[in-house]
């Protein structure tokens, strides 16, 4: 491996999540020293397959996976303690120790019981138009207290607060109070047993909250390379997203620094992973989206069901128009164009080369969602190809049409297409271009 290749560098998503960042992460793991999580919470999926093995990660780093990386939690993201010791013990029982090699930042916020109630009550009382599409994971609600700031709490809270159990009964009542009034439903809150969890959370998490900010600074001046993993989409980005139909964070590169502490422009490589069609989880305009058998083709060819919900995904053609704005934004260079093994089959596969919006033709998503429901995709429709592509190895034994595929796409988004996925296997991978010195595709698919 060549070292002028390994650079500080971000994985995420180009488009509304699922793209595939957990296994684009995954590979690059054992060329670097940290993987930080910097945004979202446990409403992320990241899926890796190894061999028949599949784990699901929502909290942790995909860094979990690989013994010799250091797994951070970064705070700006939303910490559920509950399901961070879960997913700490799920990984012990398949024999991953992660507790001896994660930090936990103790300025990340916590999601509490409260927090996930608020979601689903609100959802529910929404009218049908109006409902965001959430996982109900709390993260909306935990986020909306971290800048409320008198009802948040933090890691160091829970770690280093003596009276933090008296404050927890209080925020209890006071949402029981709140949640009783706004939708008639206190859920059931038990402050006794709210407590009861955070202590036995407190127990297993203390030995790992640090001051991360301070670790990762400490680490990059002592030479170590650091891979920072995004949660959710940058299409779900609650400044640059679908709005109001996103997430409560900064989902791209732009959200290192307040996610992690740590100025972007320490990056020396931003790959953006993309499927090479398009989907969407839950509620929200989508361009390209296919509403028929078509598009219940490629949900059942991808398997595109929800990580975290199970919920199916919409599916849509590759929209290039969403593309090039999200990778201008992010300043992407490099792509990772996954799944094309899915669009097996087809005769013809559509590209979303242009946006139509009453009558005239726009350039990037417009900033109102019911202007974004109106547009009309300008199609473009190419050859498709018919070849099993999930034993081909390198770029240059794709079928013709594949790689005329990914040069179009190229073209369109302005990115160099540096990965391409064929199967859904670790080994499935192709590299080209700088990156094939940083990611090394294992023969064998054990950990």
């Amino acid at each position: 491996m060549k070292t002028m290749n390994r650079a500080h560098t971000c994985v995420f998503g180009l488009g509304w999540g699922d793209e595939g960042k957990g296994k684009i992460v995954d590979l690059l793991c054992p060329s670097f020293d940290v993987v930080v999580r910097y945004n979202g919470g446990a409403n992320a999926g990241h899926t890796v397959c190894v061999g028949p093995e599949k784990f699901a990660l929502h909290l942790l780093p995909t860094g979990a996976l690989h013994a010799n990386v250091v797994s951070v939690i970064g705070p700006g993201v939303a910490v559920d303690p509950i399901q961070l010791v879960q997913e700490i013990d799920q990984l012990s029982q398949r024999g991953i120790d992660v507790s001896s090699r994660l930090k936990l930042s103790d300025r990340a916020h916590l999601v509490l019981a409260y927090h996930k109630l608020e979601d689903q009550l609100s959802e529910r009382a929404a009218g049908a138009s109006e409902r965001i599409g959430t996982t109900a994971r709390g993260i909306g609600p935990c986020y909306a207290d971290k800048m409320k700031r008198s009802t948040a709490v933090r890691v160091a809270d829970l770690v280093y607060d003596s009276d933090i159990d008296d404050r927890i009964r209080k925020l209890v009542g006071a949402r029981k109070a709140l949640f009783q009034s706004l939708y008639g439903d206190d859920g059931g809150l038990d402050a006794d047993a709210v407590v009861s969890d955070l202590a036995a959370a407190r127990q297993r998490l203390s030995a790992t909250v640090c001051d991360t900010t301070v670790f990762l600074h400490e680490a990059m001046a002592a030479g170590k390379i650091v891979l920072f993993e995004g949660a959710n989409g940058i299409l779900l980005d609650v400044d640059h997203g679908t709005y109001p139909f996103v997430t409560s964070s900064s989902t791209g590169p732009h959200g290192i620094g307040a996610g992690a502490g740590v100025p972007s422009g320490h990056l020396g490589r931003i790959i953006g992973t993309i499927k090479s069609y398009a989907t969407r989880v839950g509620s929200g305009p989508f361009v390209s989206e296919l509403k028929d058998k078509t598009g219940d083709r490629i949900r059942e060819q991808g398997r595109e069901f929800g990580t975290t919900t199970g919920r199916p995904r919409r599916c849509g053609w590759f929209d290039a128009v969403a593309s090039r704005h999200a990778a201008a934004i992010a300043g992407v260079t490099d792509l990772a164009l996954l799944h094309l093994d899915t669009l097996r089959g087809f005769n013809e596969i559509g590209i979303c080369t242009g946006y139509r919006l009453d009558g005239r033709s726009i350039s990037a998503p417009p900033a109102l969602a019911q202007d974004l429901e109106r547009t009309e995709p300008i199609l473009e429709m190419v050859p498709g190809w018919h070849e099993d592509l999930q034993s081909i190895r390198r770029f240059e034994d794709l079928p013709e049409a594949t790689r005329r595929y990914i040069d179009r796409i190229e073209s369109l988004v302005g990115v160099a297409v540096s990965i391409a996925g064929v199967g859904p296997d670790r080994s499935q991978i192709l590299v080209r271009g700088p990156l094939a010195d940083v990611i090394r595709i294992p023969e064998s698919t054990t950990l």
